[in-house]
């Protein structure tokens, strides 16, 4: 018998402390945020074992303009489900509009980034393999750097690639989203 994890409160959210199945809210849950790429829960602890070790999930709130990441592809494959407002995909070098209820299926190493866009927040479930080693290819691109969204030397170095970015702070839950 699987045995429910205990829940400890963040200063932003509920998380699970341990092993084990459980249920939050993402009203609840401990969201985390970095100026200029969004919102995000993960609904993973910070403890080895309350880490999702197969499939990763979380849902990404994104304003216009801010991006989930840097443009990039690796070896594994991703999925993502738009559940409310517009976002811009940018893959394979080119701009897809995308709104509430578009899925975009995302094979290993297609090159990819979401940009929020419209008027208000988009928000984004994204799901994804978990291994121990993950391949990594951050190219140039033109379009991703139009948008802010991508680095001017290619690099496999996710350290490199990120090294601009403001910290990852908590944050709290934008939850449920204004219209």
């Amino acid at each position: 018998m699987v045995e429910e994890a205990k829940l400890e409160r963040s200063e932003s959210g509920l998380r699970p402390a341990g092993a084990g199945w459980f249920v939050v809210n993402l009203a609840e849950a401990h969201w985390n945020s970095c100026e200029g790429a969004g919102r995000w829960c993960s609904f993973e602890g910070t403890a080895a074992e309350a880490r999702f070790g197969e499939v990763g999930i979380n849902v990404h709130v994104l304003e216009p303009g801010e991006r989930n990441c840097q443009y990039h592809a690796e070896d594994a494959q991703e999925s993502f489900l738009v559940l409310s407002g517009s976002c811009t995909l940018i893959v394979e070098g080119a701009e897809r509009a995308l709104v509430a209820g578009d899925f975009f299926h995302c094979p290993a190493w297609t090159r990819h980034v979401l940009v929020g866009s419209g008027t208000g927040p988009c928000a984004i479930v994204m799901v994804g393999a978990r291994r121990p080693e993950i391949e990594i290819d951050y190219p140039v691109d033109r379009v991703a750097l139009s948008h802010g969204a991508g680095v001017t030397q290619r690099t496999s170095d996710p350290k490199v690639a990120y090294a601009d970015f403001p910290a990852v702070v908590p944050a709290p839950s934008p939850w449920p989203l204004a219209d």
